[in-house]
């Protein structure tokens, strides 16, 4: 069904029109998406687009590229072509990594919101999930990049900075570092379970 759909928004436009597909309506809800993911090496529509998709159900990313890029029949092997053609091995890398981390499908996003009996917990889950993958593909698409002998720019500072703000969260001290939960005011301590 998910296929069907986005094959129908990838031909059609906002005056439900038959176009091409770079002037469809999966085509502009894509193109503003795309430069968020623009630091991670897949800022195009299509990419943006597949993730998107992916909060449907994660299969959905695989299916969205299929329609996009035309998966069927004996023109498969022209159609992995073009996708080699649009992404680099490290922009792969990234894409996979993103949507491999982000917040989960819909279905899973209602069950934690079941378990936490809580919207704005279920909304804070979302949100570190999809912070978390973004980030993560952000440092090794610009790390890679920086590797790979493409320079030191503005995307690799970032990806520095998030390495180092990481670090410092799993490595900083405080109360949690301890297992002797204590209560220093009345000068009682248990041990944590």
């Amino acid at each position: 069904v998910a296929c069907v759909i986005i094959w129908l928004l990838s031909n059609f436009n906002w005056r439900l029109e038959m176009v091409a597909a770079d002037r469809s309506m999966l085509a502009a809800i894509g193109n503003m998406l795309a430069p968020l993911f623009a630091p991670l090496g897949w800022g195009d529509w299509k990419a943006a687009v597949a993730s998107l998709t992916g909060m449907f159900a994660k299969e959905n990313v695989v299916g969205t590229l299929g329609v996009l890029y035309g998966f069927e029949g004996a023109a498969a092997s022209t159609s992995w072509a073009a996708l080699q053609a649009a992404y680099s091995g490290l922009a792969g890398y990234s894409f996979l990594l993103f949507n491999l981390l982000c917040a989960p499908c819909f279905a899973t996003i209602g069950a934690i919101n079941s378990e936490m009996g809580s919207a704005k917990w279920t909304w804070a889950a979302i949100g570190y999930q999809t912070v978390l993958a973004y980030t993560m593909a952000l440092i090794v698409y610009q790390l890679g990049m920086f590797f790979t002998g493409h320079g030191f720019g503005v995307g690799t500072g970032v990806a520095v900075l998030a390495i180092l703000l990481l670090l410092h969260l799993l490595l900083r001290r405080g109360a949690h570092d301890t297992d002797v939960v204590g209560d220093k005011r009345h000068g009682h301590s248990r041990r944590a379970m």
